[in-house]
């Protein structure tokens, strides 16, 4: 039996703990379900156009139908499972999964029009969209939102708090912590709203997506306006209304692009809070027994930044590999989309490891002002923009000069130096006391 210590992937071992909330919408169990659920609906939208072999069903039955999926269990996934196994065909086993069912029911005359029509992919291309469309709206969206949220309370938090900024690497205008960290906000929020835009597109339409079983069984019915029905209306999503046998899996790839900018920006995120650490602009809390280092006791390091840097690593580079292989299928398709798409579970998986690495060490953070004091002290030469801007106002013969002159040579520039160099500036006093009001702590913009 599978264990967290038998497992293959750390996300079902490792991080079980962690991902388990996600095999509601992405274990071969979820998306047997899943299936059943779109083949007893369909089966229902059927009976609702009415066809007429299906005009006397007797409607209370919708329920105990919808009963079958509802109260799904893992005992009939299994038994679809021992059906494959014969029928070495998924969707096949759901369909006589259901068959069986209605034979139970006292249905058997009806039986026949489960699947009427269909072809896997108008199961599969449904069913998947749908539990991915689950996971992203019950699981994925609530994590992110609560990382945008974190940041926004530190945002506001240390809105005052001055600090120096760093352009390649080297000192540069002073910032505020809080504005830096709203950086990140505005970025997740932007990239959300995108994700949010995309449909979450399905294809049904038969073999070849032309309807044609539909069509020469009952050609007096619009079956295109019936597919967008049920696949809008009912599923909730959107139907592509030119398709081969499956979904061409365009937007689906655009939303593993817009997951992996996302997963970009908490990636950018997890390196300047791992950077601010070693500058020591951060403590960390520290729990009582854990090991930092299993060599140097002192050691407190910032682990789970690192942890969601790998995870989101490994989940862009499966969201990449979705993204540029799904919309490619030869002819009218070829198979290899069947079991690529299985694995959209894993990227957020992966994803959903790093937000909750994330959260904890957001959680972790303890604001050191005095580091961040003394790093804006030790850098006065920052304050040369400042000044030079002044005299540019002023009409003063070249500024900028006179300021690189001053700062870049390998002399200690500090408030001294800085004040000393006011002094030789042919200006007037109020000039200069505007000048003298100037610091690396209170040159911070707006």
């Amino acid at each position: 039996m599978l264990s967290p210590l038998s497992a293959v992937s750390p996300v079902d071992g490792r991080y079980h703990n962690t991902t388990k909330e996600l095999s509601p919408y992405f274990s071969e169990a979820a998306l047997i379900k899943y299936r059943v659920f779109v083949e007893i609906e369909y089966f229902i939208a059927l009976c609702e156009i009415p066809l007429p072999q299906l005009q006397h069903f007797d409607r209370p039955l919708f329920k105990k139908l919808r009963d079958i999926y509802q109260n799904f269990s893992e005992s009939d996934a299994q038994a679809i499972k021992d059906t494959e196994k014969i029928t070495n065909h998924d969707v096949k086993a759901v369909e006589y999964f259901i068959k069986n069912k209605f034979d139970e029911f006292g249905l058997s005359e009806y039986k026949e029009f489960i699947h009427f029509g269909l072809t896997s992919q108008d199961i599969n291309n449904t069913a998947i969209p749908y539990s991915f469309k689950l996971a992203i709206d019950e699981v994925y969206l609530p994590n992110i939102k609560a990382v945008t949220d974190q940041l926004r309370s530190y945002a506001g938090e240390w809105k005052d708090v001055p600090m120096l900024a760093h352009t390649h690497g080297q000192p540069a205008s002073p910032t505020r912590l809080g504005k830096e960290i709203m950086v990140f906000v505005e970025r997740l929020e932007a990239q959300l709203d995108l994700l949010a835009q995309i449909p979450y597109s399905a294809k049904f339409g038969g073999a070849t997506g032309n309807f044609n079983a539909h069509f020469v069984g009952y050609p007096e019915h619009d079956w295109k306006a019936f597919g967008n029905h049920f696949v809008n209306d009912i599923l909730g999503l959107k139907r592509s209304q030119h398709t081969t046998q499956i979904e061409h899996y365009d937007n689906f790839a655009a939303h593993c692009d817009a997951l992996k900018r996302i997963n970009n920006i908490l990636i950018d995120l997890d390196r300047d809070m791992w950077t601010y650490i070693s500058m020591n602009y951060f403590k960390q809390k520290i729990k009582a027994g854990e090991i930092g280092s299993s060599a140097m006791p002192h050691k407190v390091n910032p682990i789970d930044f690192e942890n969601s840097e790998g995870n989101l690593g490994i989940a862009n580079a499966l969201f990449e590999h979705l993204a540029a292989k799904l919309p490619i299928s030869r002819l009218q398709r070829d198979l290899t989309d069947s079991t690529v798409l299985r694995n959209i579970g894993v990227p957020v998986a992966h994803t959903l490891i790093a937000m909750k690495s994330t959260m904890k060490g957001l959680g972790k953070l303890l604001l050191n002002q005095p580091a961040l004091n003394a790093h804006l002290e030790a850098n006065w030469a920052v304050v040369a923009e400042a000044i030079q801007t002044i005299l540019r106002r002023e009409g003063y013969p070249n500024p900028y000069e006179a300021l690189k002159e001053l700062t870049r040579t390998n002399q200690e520039i500090n408030a001294a130096t800085i004040a000393d160099f006011v002094e030789t500036l042919q200006v007037g006093e109020e000039v200069k006391a505007e000048i003298r009001m100037i610091s690396p702590a209170t040159y911070t913009g707006i």
